[in-house]
């Protein structure tokens, strides 16, 4: 599932980048990402998808469970990245109208018919990140995004454009990927390499932490702000399996200037290691997937605002 690469995004200064290098805010080569749905939701007529919706649908639950504790109707709502719609598919008219589902691969959005649905919904193929040029400011009574955020180039600009969709008052709701990520796959990869290539060529891009979430919503304009992790553990009869599954999901590799191949000398030998540092006694292996789950509200410039009135005592005479 998680690209075989997440990334924190670099510093800013554009001006000082060497002519060849990447652009900080184009870590992700999207063109890529969109084949790689694509050719993943077409895959024996989009059968072989939905046999690895598993991870996808059960935190898209445990992110319903969040959403509806907020008691109130929502009549228009936008799911951000929201692939084939696993989120979507959850809602039930009694606290939702409608849902604008944006999502960059439309052979992944539309794979599934809209007998799928619970309530109306509006499908359009466009990258999220240019979110504002198909939804109106201030016209979205809430946003949510299950498992996309981490193919995001420009993470702070997302948060914003997101801010400014929502009306006064309305709740963003998200999921994403965590640092400890396929920390097993990442280690056994990166001692592969070293004993078989003499060096580490990264496959599994950094995570963005409980932290950056945090301070990346704050500077958007997001508050009362709730983050919290949960840990979601699958097993695997071996490494092949767990690659053969992200793959099926489209969550390969497409990071910019990324290293095309991995010998398969490498690979051999990282599916041992794995086994050897984290096989379970039944001969499985298990992949771990941490989740970071937040809600952020946008500020009302109308509510009342809460003024702490000290008491003051005269002084004696």
């Amino acid at each position: 599932m998680l690209p075989l690469r997440f990334a924190r995004r670099p510093g800013r200064g554009l001006a000082s980048l060497a002519p060849n290098s990447v652009n900080p805010y184009n870590v992700f080569d999207k063109s890529v990402k969109r084949l790689q749905k694509d050719r993943a939701a077409l895959k024996n007529n989009g059968e072989t998808s939905r046999t690895v919706d598993y991870l996808r649908d059960e935190i898209a639950d445990r992110l319903l469970e969040r959403f509806e504790d907020i008691k109130r109707k929502f009549p228009k709502v936008v799911d951000v990245g929201s692939g084939a719609g696993h989120f979507t598919r959850l809602l039930q008219p009694e606290t939702v109208g409608s849902v604008l589902m944006l999502e960059s691969s439309e052979k992944l959005l539309h794979r599934d018919s809209e007998n799928a649905f619970n309530v109306p919904v509006q499908r359009i193929h466009a990258d999220e990140e240019d979110l504002l040029q198909v939804v109106e400011p201030n016209s979205m009574d809430a946003a949510v995004s299950c498992l996309s955020l981490q193919w995001i180039n420009d993470l702070p600009g997302m948060f914003v454009q997101i801010n400014r969709a929502l009306k006064p008052d309305a709740p963003f709701l998200g999921a994403m990927f965590g640092g400890e990520t396929l920390f097993e796959l990442r280690t056994a990869l990166q001692l592969a390499q070293v004993d078989r290539e003499g060096g580490i060529a990264p496959h599994i891009s950094p995570l963005t932490d409980t932290r950056d979430v945090s301070n990346l919503l704050g500077r958007a304009g997001f508050h009362l702000l709730t983050v919290d992790l949960d840990e979601i553990q699958v097993s695997y009869p071996s490494m092949w399996e767990l690659m053969d599954d992200l793959r099926d999901m489209g969550e390969g590799n497409a990071v910019s200037g990324r290293r095309s191949f991995v010998h398969r000398d490498t690979l051999t030998a990282a599916s041992a290691i794995y086994k050897e540092m984290h096989g379970n006694e039944d001969g499985t292996v298990p992949a771990t997937f941490q989740v970071v789950f937040f809600i952020g509200w946008k500020q009302d410039p109308n509510a009342p605002k809460h003024v702490d009135k000290k008491s003051t005592i005269p002084n004696a005479l």
